[in-house]
């Protein structure tokens, strides 16, 4: 069966859609296409990708033009099942829907609520767009075949608008990131590490100004927000014991978190988080790594409720540095919750279990 995945922002080698969902489908024997933004790769993974260029510029003419030529593009492959995996292209399933297609719609984000903190959006403005789009959203997805959801907080708001609402959540691959052995804290790095987004709302200036009163240095490997963010940073006394690295890749991410004592996840207390499950969160646990995270109701059951780490208060600075002296002050507990957060993944939370469930679904539609 040929199926083709679509997506207008994320590029062809993202983790959850080509890395998990469509190498899973290869694995399968379904013949599997990808649509993805400016790349000239034409095959990843055993996927045949197709690179559509986003020359468009400003929101209203993307959203406009570059979903269309994206459509253009979804036809011309002419799949059986066509799976999207951004709100901006759910014009694009509906189009596909009145043709025949078999659509399924992979929710990554509660958009309503992510609406409400984009700042490049008037204040104003914010509640009604979100009171507009979520009307749409749940009208919308009334006729597709499937949606997949990325967390259980996502798939509980759809259930009455779609009988075939399946949870998948973004749990780490087991043999990417595990080890058969734990690196001893004596012989690790004296540093704790984040991974991700670099901006305020995901806990970047509480991590550096808490590092300044730790014995550890803190790791930073991702992409900053924007210039303004990296400035505010760099301005901080914190700053001078923090090594930046970047954007790694898997196997650079891998090295780092085995020589970090720690995984930080100290995301602000806002509306789309507190209900997340961050990916980052779990590829600390599968490298064995004690997790400090937010205080989050959701986050407690799983990191406390595994023994694996601490929750602190995300926007107290020195429950922070509190959290991280202690691990670095008791390394053998520290050892403890990394091999308990090990065990957790691989017994939980892991792409293999919820692999299943896509292809289960699959099969049905």
């Amino acid at each position: 069966m040929k199926v083709c995945h679509l997506t207008s922002v994320h590029k062809y080698n993202d983790i959850r859609i080509s890395v998990k969902e469509c190498s899973s489908l290869v694995g399968e024997n379904y013949e599997v296409h990808l649509v993805a933004p400016n790349t000239s790769v034409e095959n990843f993974n055993g996927i045949h990708v197709h690179g559509v260029k986003n020359s468009y510029k400003g929101r209203i003419k993307r959203a406009k033009n570059y979903t269309r030529d994206i459509y253009r593009k979804a036809i011309e492959i002419d799949a059986e099942i066509y799976h999207f995996h951004d709100p901006e292209l759910i014009p694009v399933g509906l189009r596909l829907k009145r043709k025949g297609k078999k659509v399924i719609y992979d929710i990554h984000e509660d958009v309503p609520r992510q609406i409400l903190t984009k700042h490049w959006i008037p204040k104003y403005l914010r509640y009604l767009i979100s009171f507009v789009f979520e009307i749409f959203e749940n009208r919308s997805v009334r006729k597709f075949n499937a949606l997949v959801a990325a967390t259980p907080h996502i798939a509980n708001r759809f259930q009455k608008y779609n009988n075939n609402v399946v949870n998948i959540n973004n749990y780490p691959i087991k043999k990417e990131l595990s080890s058969p052995t734990q690196i001893p804290f004596a012989d690790k790095e004296k540093s704790v590490i984040y991974i991700g987004g670099i901006s305020k709302d995901r806990g970047s200036i509480n991590c550096v100004k808490a590092i300044d009163n730790t014995k550890v240095t803190l790791k930073i490997a991702g992409n900053f927000a924007n210039s303004h963010e990296r400035k505010v940073l760099e301005d901080l006394e914190g700053w001078k014991k923090v090594n930046f690295l970047g954007f790694l890749d898997r196997k650079e991410v891998k090295k780092e978190l085995e020589t970090s004592m720690a995984g930080l996840v100290l995301l602000e207390p806002r509306a789309n988080y507190i209900d997340s499950l961050p990916i980052k969160m779990f590829e600390y646990m599968a490298t064995g790594l004690p997790v400090i995270a937010s205080n989050f109701s959701l986050w407690q059951d799983i990191i406390e409720g595994n023994k694996c780490g601490i929750c602190v208060d995300p926007l107290n600075v020195k429950d922070i540095s509190n959290a991280i002296n202690w691990l670095m002050d008791n390394p053998e507990k520290a050892m403890e919750m990394g091999r308990n957060g090990q065990k957790a993944v691989d017994t939980r939370y892991n792409w293999e279990a919820e692999s299943d469930k896509l292809i289960q679904l699959y099969e049905r539609i």
